[in-house]
């Protein structure tokens, strides 16, 4: 996990993007690469029909252009290799384009302050276009402790076990490990199982079984974490179809909506 590509753009979730991804670079002694994208404008309405769409991406650019000349000289003080690609365009498509020799991809969980629907939903596009982990990062975010604590939201699917996987990285660095597993009936492969696996590489988890209670696991996942005090989760993302997940939320949607630290997602 040495390569990291940074999504960078003058919105509310960048300050919170940028902290972690610099706490990656340094603990995984990887390289940071920044993707700034000026993102074009997605409403075809009468003004965007008339030009308004020429004038609309000219700002955008604009506001990139002076989003660099502030992040730049910040960067050039810290202790990270990073370089600096400048993209205009669908921003799916930009972050999907510069993705393919990444190893790990750095969002926003969340951007409801920003308009752009496309910013809303990419962690879900992004794992399932680019087949690499997803760190989704909340807005309140203020870095990322990788010696602290982390969570792991196990259930024995596919998509566990690629998360499981990606994170061997991060987890051989973290203090406390916890396999979290949900007792509902719908555990794949025991969490015995993924304990041996992560022992193979250094780590030492313990395994929290818990009864849902009557709860969704997203519920038993988010009071987890606030019980471990935790400082990230890994977990995998969109193990149901994404139309059943439009339609009935699912748990992937809840923990992007409201997890309060940086998720490790793969699919």
């Amino acid at each position: 996990m040495k390569s990291i590509l940074l999504l960078v753009h003058d919105d509310s979730g960048q300050e919170g993007r940028l902290q972690v991804a610099l706490d990656l670079a340094r603990g995984l002694r990887g390289h940071l690469t920044c993707l700034d994208v000026s993102i074009a404008p997605e409403v075809m309405d009468d003004y965007v029909s008339l030009g308004g769409a020429a004038l609309l991406m000219e700002d955008e650019r604009a506001a990139e252009a002076r989003n660099r000349k502030r992040i730049e000289p910040r960067l050039a003080h810290e202790d990270v290799p990073w370089d600096w690609i400048d993209v205009a365009g669908n921003l799916g498509d930009q972050v999907v384009r510069a993705a393919r020799l990444s190893d790990l991809i750095v969002v926003s969980a969340k951007l409801p302050s920003f308009a752009t629907h496309d910013m809303a939903n990419l962690p879900g596009e992004l794992l399932i276009r680019t087949n690499r982990p997803i760190l989704a990062v909340p807005e309140s975010a203020i870095g990322l402790n990788l010696t602290g604590t982390a969570v792991v939201a196990w259930d024995g699917s596919p998509e566990a076990e690629a998360a499981l996987r990606a994170a061997v990285p991060l987890l051989q660095l973290a203090t406390s490990v916890t396999l979290l597993e949900i007792d509902d009936g719908s555990v794949a492969l025991p969490a015995s199982d993924a304990a041996t696996y992560l022992s193979r590489h250094g780590v030492k988890p313990v395994i929290s079984t818990l009864s849902a209670g009557g709860n969704s696991a997203s519920t038993v996942i988010l009071k987890e974490i606030g019980n471990q005090a935790a400082d990230y989760l890994v977990m995998g993302g969109f193990g149901h179809a994404r139309l059943t997940e439009a339609l009935f939320g699912g748990v992937t949607r809840r923990l992007l909506e409201d997890c309060p630290v940086p998720i490790l997602l793969a699919h």
